[in-house]
């Protein structure tokens, strides 16, 4: 065994004694993955989790605060003096200001600590006094995590599924064509290499914008100070008869190894494999107003994600093992208040029904799963219009694009999840029966009343899910 592997194992064991030690004898900390690709609403989502935490007015369905027994929630320095901390602040700024608009996406991993002061319930309620719970929220960006996918390929083996999956895709036509002009039995010339580099990372920018789900490596679109270097520097290619050495594939190759060894394997040691509990956001009506294909994708790398967790209770013992395994999973479909909640349980339906494959692996292992559809801010108001003498249940808000109110009618999800996913799996170009529309929406104004955090749709329920048995 490597000596970096020896210390590695050592580093997680201490810090699984450490973590069991502090949940035993101390203040309990309970880590929170927040995690969705490209534009699911993870800022949000932890921006108004936080808010509605700290006033609990709209938090019916969270049974502690329901039953009046948490005494106190209030903000904490952050644990890990390495991290930046989630600006809180200036997203709720953003988000409840005089013009109210939506605020940055997560670029990089950060992280917030949140205190809980609790009265015990049962029997031992009369016997001890308030308990403390320190719930600590790490939102990471979603690209990042499908990464983990990566470990268990090779260059050849990865090569070959990326140019085959995108090979249809107008967003990968000129990537493509380089792609199958190189001879990757050449030897090296490092302005090829990058230009290679380049249009892949073009294909990949122009495929998240499009709506596209599996756009790995992550590292490409939120670079950081990686920008630029050899680590960054590879792509896709198919591969020649021969690979002498120097050639462009063998580089190619070693980079992609490079990646995974120095960026994709730190990330899983230092951020994701501390998590206890983790929730997936997932812009499901996105695809499916964009198609069938779009859902598919967004079913297979999902499914991806799940495959990177390490599902299972995690115990005392396997704790000072440093075994920690993610113990609740929770799926959940944004956007909620783009539909009438007479629309809800098909959302959430079909999204069940993208998951149940890799849910049930999660399941088996021992992990806690569920899938729910919300919005952490709600920006509409719900209406019934008429048209051609038909009575739609339709939602109005603020246009993201001019700040007008518009009513939206989204089209009616089927009953039946299996007339999404069948066109979906078949790679059907588009919907046959039926047609779907979604409107952009800024965030509405609001003059929030004492003690209510902003408006939301089943955030509660999550929070009940990710951390209710625990306060």
């Amino acid at each position: 065994m490597a000596l970096s592997s020896v210390t590695d194992s050592l580093t997680r064991g201490i810090e699984g004694i450490t973590a069991s030690l502090s949940g035993a004898f101390m203040e309990p900390v309970l880590r929170i993955g927040v995690t969705g690709l490209s534009r699911a609403g993870k800022t949000v989502f932890i921006t108004n989790l936080v808010a509605n935490l700290l006033d609990r007015g709209r938090m019916h369905q969270l049974a502690a605060a329901r039953e009046g027994r948490i005494e106190a929630v209030h903000l904490q320095p952050q644990p890990d003096d390495t991290l930046p901390r989630f600006a809180f602040e200036d997203h709720l700024a953003a988000l409840t200001g005089p013009e109210p608009h939506w605020p940055d996406s997560t670029r990089s991993v950060s992280e917030l600590r949140l205190s809980f002061r609790c009265r015990p319930q049962g029997f031992l309620a009369g016997f001890t006094g308030p308990r403390t719970l320190h719930v600590d929220i790490v939102d990471y960006p979603g690209e990042w995590l499908l990464d983990l996918s990566l470990l268990d390929k090779d260059y050849a083996d990865w090569s070959e599924a990326v140019l085959d999956r995108i090979a249809r895709r107008a967003e990968a036509a000129e990537f493509m064509a380089m792609a199958r002009a190189e001879d990757g039995a050449l030897r090296l010339e490092e302005p090829r290499a990058q230009a290679l580099a380049a249009a892949f990372t073009a294909y990949l920018q122009a495929a998240r914008a499009a709506g596209w789900s599996d756009c790995t490596p992550g590292r490409f679109l939120l670079p950081g100070d990686l920008a630029g270097s050899p680590v960054l520097t590879f792509a896709p290619l198919p591969k020649p008869a021969s690979t002498p050495r120097n050639c462009l594939w063998r580089e190619m190759e070693r980079r992609f190894e490079a990646y995974k060894s120095k960026v994709v394997q730190p990330f899983f040691r230092e951020h994701f494999a501390r998590i206890d509990r983790q929730i997936v956001l997932m812009d499901v009506l996105s695809a499916i107003h964009q198609g069938p294909r779009a859902v598919e994708d967004l079913r297979r790398t999902m499914a991806e994600v799940l495959a990177a967790f390490r599902p299972g209770r995690n115990g005392w013992l396997s704790g000072l093992l440093g075994g920690k395994r993610v113990e609740k999973i929770l799926f959940a479909a944004t956007k909620a208040d783009h539909l009438h909640h007479s629309q809800h349980p098909r959302l959430t339906a079909i999204l069940e029904a993208m998951l149940r494959e890799a849910r049930s692996r999660a399941d088996f292992a021992g992990a806690e799963t569920a899938a729910l559809s919300l919005a952490s801010l709600r920006c509409t108001v719900e209406e019934v219009i008429e048209r051609d003498g038909e009575r739609l249940e339709a939602v109005r808000g603020r246009l993201l694009s001019t700040g007008r109110q518009a009513v939206m009618f989204p089209g009616l999800l089927p009953e039946d999840p299996a007339k999404v996913l069948v066109p979906a799996r078949q790679g059907a170009d588009r919907w046959l029966d039926a047609e779907y529309g979604l409107m952009a929406f800024a965030p509405a104004r609001s003059n929030l009343r004492p003690g209510e955090g902003p408006p939301h749709i089943r955030l509660d329920r999550a929070a009940e899910f990710l951390i209710g048995d625990r306060l």
